[in-house]
């Protein structure tokens, strides 16, 4: 399987059909619920269509997209990464989404900065945005630890809630 990124302790690779249950297990835990939204997969063949119709159509779309981060240690999912392109927003944005057994190792921000650079160097982007609930003080630290700058509060189309926009230019 290809490997998209690699730091220290992390790979990044591509949602695959076979990371259906482990989707099902990240999309429905209570944090990923409360901050990013019920994706309503309740089945692992929900999930299976969750990965064709998002990531890997973003892949085949954009040359980008949400992306399996494992550990390198044992290889197993961990989290998700990646840059999206949503209609509503003029460049792409970084997400990222981690098991809650996962959370609190410094994974998410090793994962985040490695995708921030592969952006600038490897697709050429001059700017990438990130959005983020407020009350998601975590994601919002962590935007700002990468660099990333606050440019203002606006409803999400999609989901209704007030979130915040960062932002990140890149020169060289």
């Amino acid at each position: 399987m290809k490997i998209i990124l690699s730091t220290e302790r992390l790979l990044l690779k591509p949602i695959i059909k076979q990371d259906a249950a482990f989707i099902l297990k990240l999309v429905n835990s209570p944090l990923y619920i409360q901050f990013i939204g019920d994706r309503k997969l309740k089945t692992v063949k929900e999930a299976e269509d969750f990965i064709k119709n998002g990531p890997q159509k973003s892949y085949n779309e954009n040359g980008y997209g949400l992306y399996c981060v494992r550990a390198k240690e044992d290889h197993l999912p961990i989290g998700v990464c990646g840059l999206l392109k949503r209609d509503f927003l003029p460049h792409p944005d970084i997400g990222f989404a981690f098991l809650p057994e996962a959370m609190g190792r410094g994974y998410a921000y090793e994962m985040a900065a490695a995708t921030l650079e592969y952006a600038h160097h490897a697709l050429k982007l001059n700017t990438v945005l990130a959005f983020a609930d407020p009350a998601n003080e975590r994601s919002v630290k962590l935007l700002e630890k990468t660099g990333m700058q606050f440019q203002k509060h606006f409803k999400h189309p999609d989901e209704g809630k007030e979130v915040v926009l960062y932002f990140k230019k890149f020169s060289d």
